[in-house]
């Protein structure tokens, strides 16, 4: 399942490489602020205005956390894996409590050989601004490694009454094709920030089923 044809990655692409990316932002970051003093900062730098307003600074009143004292800066409320077959009935990866996600776990989702599909992520941002926030996927088959997908989700403030949920869709995957190819693959799924701050990891998987 890969979007290139260079060659499959090995055991050492599939090491913890995390803390070697770098995330470019059209605004540099360097000593994060709270929301307060990002709004108070110099309006008079153009890359900076357009930055705030891209994340929707300043738009409306913030949500209220998911439940009291909860701690979580980026809360992924859903995953949509939408296949080209029917896209308008995508598989959906419900991650709103901790025995959807143990399910999600235990569960190979049938896709076509050929197929092309992608995955749609619906997610909320609380407490202080997220950057360079990134979607990294590792595949398996039989523990062979097979392919890794690193994607920029981009940088988000926390959610308003006007924006009240982010979703983000990546690019397009095409499922292999051929008698080797067909059978189960394991997924593990991070989303990761600039501070090199793992949000959440999922453990899912699909299996390839003849077209």
């Amino acid at each position: 399942m890969s979007r290139n044809n260079n060659s499959p990655p090995t055991e050492a692409d599939f090491s913890n490489d995390d803390d070697e990316h770098e995330y470019q932002d059209t605004y540099k970051v360097t000593n994060k602020k709270s929301l307060q003093e990002y709004a108070k900062l110099d309006a008079e730098d153009e890359s900076l205005t357009k930055w705030k307003e891209s994340l929707g600074l300043n738009t409306g009143k913030i949500l209220p956390l998911e439940y009291p004292s909860d701690k979580r800066q980026v809360v992924i409320k859903k995953i949509e894996l939408v296949v080209s077959t029917d896209p308008r009935k995508p598989i959906l990866f419900d991650l709103t409590n901790d025995e959807t996600i143990e399910k999600l776990s235990k569960t190979k989702h049938k896709i076509k050989e050929g197929s092309v599909f992608n995955l749609r992520i619906t997610f909320k941002i609380q407490h202080e601004i997220i950057t360079g926030l990134r979607y990294v996927q590792y595949i398996k088959k039989a523990g062979i490694p097979i392919d890794k997908i690193d994607d920029q989700l981009g940088s988000y403030a926390p959610n308003t009454v006007n924006k009240q949920e982010y979703i983000v869709t990546l690019p397009e995957v095409e499922a292999p094709t051929g008698f080797l190819a067909r059978g189960s693959y394991s997924a593990v799924s991070k989303f990761i920030d600039d501070d090199k701050v793992n949000h959440l990891t999922l453990n899912w998987g699909v299996e390839i089923v003849k077209g």
